[in-house]
């Protein structure tokens, strides 16, 4: 705009140059009495007056061209800066016109169609679409008519040289300043991963801890318990356990592979967890997370229950009258719930200390030591090399502890 007024002050003073010369001949030609001499200064006068202002007026227009070619430089080298940022995006994106024709294609979409990008341009979208979803597709994209909102369509795409797969198409209108659709601007991912992850989660037979950070802990450690997540145990067993009012350690729970544990699952004030073995592996899982995806809630729903049934064996266990049946019903939940079929019998994946099985049982360190060292001699129970207890399989077991601990 201060180019354009330049330049009609530059041209207001030519005219008005002009036109001085015009009134210096009709002035000469209406007093030929004049000398010559004065009428050549005159005019010589009024000619570099007139010069002089040209010249003026031809430095600022030459200041205002450089200028203008600054500002035209700065705007193409935003442009391309642009440009480039639109071509090597590592999102596929596409620039079509209001029906869907593509008028531009940047690399990412060049290589996610398997077409270079001289060749997407002027080819309807829709052909990339397979026949079954495109009359869908076309509703889809005649609704943006008359929706200003960017939109997320998800659909299926099928490149020219490779098989289809599952895309997400953020989609952005642009209309004119009469608010009619001109074009449209499409950010295309694949999400054939995360369709795949979501069919899994719906399928309550997946690995929740797939692509999640896992957390090592190691033998004795203490695990951090937060209110707004929960643990889901992947490798090894975790000690869940509360403080009496003597200050003594009571056993409430075992939480072994695909089992959860957390603050927010138990009304205890005083809960703690603690790593048993070597190395204690687990995820984090946010109660967000589980609120916000139902298929994640579903899956973990049946993990909740193990614990919640192992929580009510505990309890009944411990409302055992005598001490032998007590321990005798421990032993059968540690078999089916951390036993692994042996030569000998059934080996325990986890060593419990005598405190640990005695708390269990609601007895004392000493007496549960002294009920083992009998069972030992018996041949009920034996230990492998790495002390983990192997538990012999008979039918008459319960009558064998019986017998072993003298009832």
């Amino acid at each position: 705009m201060a180019t354009e007024l330049n330049v009609d002050k530059f041209t207001q003073q030519v005219e008005a140059m002009h036109g001085r010369i015009a009134q210096l001949y009709e002035h000469a030609n209406k007093k030929p009495e004049l000398s010559p001499n004065v009428l050549l200064g005159t005019s010589f006068k009024e000619l570099g007056c007139a010069s002089e202002e040209l010249n003026v007026a031809a430095e600022q227009l030459i200041q205002f061209n450089e200028e203008l070619a600054a500002t035209r430089a700065a705007v193409e080298a935003e442009r391309q800066r642009y440009q480039d940022l639109f071509e090597f995006a590592p999102d596929a994106y596409l620039v079509t016109d209001s029906v869907g024709t593509i008028l531009e294609a940047n690399r990412a979409a060049s290589t996610l169609l398997s077409i270079s990008s001289k060749y997407l341009v002027g080819k309807p979208l829709l052909v990339f679409v397979p026949e079954p979803e495109r009359h869908r597709f076309r509703s889809e994209l005649h609704r943006l008519h008359q929706d200003d909102r960017t939109q997320e369509l998800v659909t299926r795409l099928s490149p020219r040289t490779s098989k289809f797969f599952d895309a997400a198409l953020t989609i952005g209108t642009v209309r004119d300043s009469e608010g009619k659709l001109v074009s449209l601007r499409i950010c295309i991912r694949d999400i054939t991963e995360r369709q795949r992850a979501l069919a899994l989660l719906d399928s309550n037979d997946h690995d929740i801890s797939f692509e999640r950070q896992r957390h090592f802990y190691a033998k004795g450690e203490n695990i951090p318990l937060y209110h707004d997540s929960i643990w889901l145990v992947c490798k090894g067993c975790v000690k869940l356990s509360t403080a009496c009012e003597n200050g003594s350690e009571a056993l409430v729970g075992l939480a072994g592979p695909q089992m959860v544990f957390g603050s927010s699952l138990t009304s205890l004030q005083t809960y703690q967890a603690t790593a048993i073995g070597k190395d204690v592996q687990l995820v984090s899982i946010s109660l967000t997370e589980i609120a916000t995806t139902p298929g994640l809630g579903n899956a973990i729903l049946p993990k909740i229950n193990r614990r919640l049934q192992q929580t009510e064996s505990f309890l009944a266990i411990s409302r055992q009258l005598r001490l032998q049946n007590r321990l005798h019903h421990f032993l059968l939940l540690l078999k089916e719930e951390f036993g692994q079929s042996v030569e000998s019998g059934t080996r325990l994946s986890i060593r419990l200390t005598h405190s640990d099985l005695a708390s269990a049982c609601c007895t004392t360190r000493v007496t549960m030591t002294r009920m083992l060292s009998k069972l030992q001699q018996q041949g009920i129970i034996t230990f492998d090399r790495k002390s983990h207890m192997i538990v012999k399989d008979v039918v008459k077991e319960k009558e064998l502890i019986n017998l072993a601990i003298g009832a």
